[in-house]
């Protein structure tokens, strides 16, 4: 087999990211799903020149997300990174568990499965409803308009991830500054490089006074297991990074995005206010996932061996972009994908990847997410946007999409 694209014009290929559609905040970039519906394995142009492959359709996804050909590695050579800054940070560090190919990926993640089982998940339910409570009892006691994302999309994911790894609440401001550092595409190195160092330095310390006082969290399981030589310090603490950043810039931004969202969509909200299902509720909450796919950048990938995929040929070294938005909005999968409708059966979706790298907290931001959206809607169900759409300040410039502030009133 030939690789189709090797001979096609240099202006012919398309700049990775793109932009979206203007007015269209919900949707996928239109030259992603251009792509997607003429040349579903193409070419990409990244910030470095570099033309690795962008894989669009859902079953070609699913197949390379299962695929052990594929390396999560960001050290080999070719490896298609998100910007200088990322590439500095993934090639000099030691790697996190998610940048690591089986059986070391495997052996680490074993060690923090155990958490964020379903079972145990599900026990944490009633302090999640308390602590959405108590924020929304703050926020309606304050003046009007708010802001959406300070009062409950970020502060309540970080409380939740701060009390099952036993960091310290009153931390909150320090780890939400350097986090969004870490996940800016237009971050220098040396931006990039000061705040990953200062997390890794303040969970260093948490971990060490762990091993002193060790409490019922996660992090002095991290700790107890340094003293078994099951991990280093630094691997401990990389982990806590992870879980920490992880654990609640992703959950903050699906919450403010999905509560956009639904006011744009008021049928859809009315049905997720008022249902008394928690099928319902559960199936609206995957539906959402579906619609939204926040990680927008794509999952990246290096092709180890020859791989043939949509009938394209990806060679040995080249690397590989699986951007979950364009596999979630398959219209083979989700007929009339560009509507949001919480009675699909969404379960196929891939917004937490798909495979052994799948996101290890999805158990935790789905029930977040639907305590929130429910608890929400009922209890302030005037709610609306306090701001036209357009004077909204998406994240265009993240790795992880979503909205700087959502202004709201009731």
């Amino acid at each position: 087999m030939t690789n189709a694209l090797d001979s096609t014009p240099d202006e012919d290929v398309p700049e990775f990211p793109m932009p979206r559609a203007a007015g269209c905040p919900f949707a996928p970039p239109p030259e992603m799903m251009r792509l997607h519906a003429e040349r579903p394995v193409a070419r990409v142009r990244l910030w470095d020149g570099s033309t690795p492959w962008l894989v669009a359709r859902h079953a070609d996804q699913r197949a390379l997300y299962g695929d052990q050909r594929l390396s999560v590695d960001p050290t080999r050579p070719g490896f298609p990174h998100m910007s200088a800054a990322f590439q500095e940070a993934l090639s000099k560090n030691p790697p996190s568990f998610l940048h690591m190919d089986d059986p070391d990926h495997a052996r680490i993640r074993r060690m923090v499965t155990g958490p964020f089982i379903i079972k145990r998940i599900e026990t944490m339910r009633p302090a999640v409803q308390k602590m959405t409570d108590d924020f929304l009892d703050t926020m309606l006691a304050g003046p009007k308009p708010a802001d959406l994302v300070r009062a409950l999309a970020l502060p309540l994911p970080s409380l939740v991830i701060c009390e099952l790894l036993g960091v310290p609440y009153e931390d909150h401001a320090f780890f939400q500054d350097k986090s969004a550092v870490g996940v800016r595409r237009d971050a220098s190195p040396e931006e990039s490089r000061a705040a990953s160092g200062a997390l890794m330095t303040y969970l260093d310390e948490q971990i060490a006074a762990k091993l002193t006082d060790p409490a019922d969290d996660l992090l002095s399981d991290l700790a107890a297991r340094t003293r078994t030589g099951d991990l280093t310090r630094h691997e401990a603490a990389m982990l806590g990074l992870l879980l920490l950043g992880a654990g609640h810039e992703t959950t903050a931004n699906m919450i403010a995005l999905g509560v956009l969202a639904l006011l744009e969509h008021p049928g859809q909200l009315a049905a997720v206010r008022d249902t008394d299902d928690p099928k319902v509720l559960a199936g609206a909450v995957e539906e959402m996932l579906r619609y939204l796919t926040i990680v927008h950048n794509g999952q990246r990938r290096l092709a180890l061996e020859d791989i043939e995929v949509g009938g394209q040929l990806i060679r040995a070294g080249d690397g590989v972009i699986i951007p979950g938005a364009t596999g979630n909005w398959d219209h083979d999968v989700f007929p009339d994908p560009q509507r949001l409708d919480i009675t699909r059966d969404a379960r196929r979706h891939m917004a937490f990847g798909f495979g052994v790298h799948q996101c290890l907290g999805q158990p935790l931001a789905r029930l977040e997410l639907q305590v929130v959206y429910r608890t929400l809607f009922r209890r302030v169900p005037t709610l609306r946007r306090a701001a036209a759409l357009e004077e909204i300040p998406f994240k265009d410039d993240g790795v992880v999409y979503g909205v700087y502030e959502l202004p709201v009133t009731w």
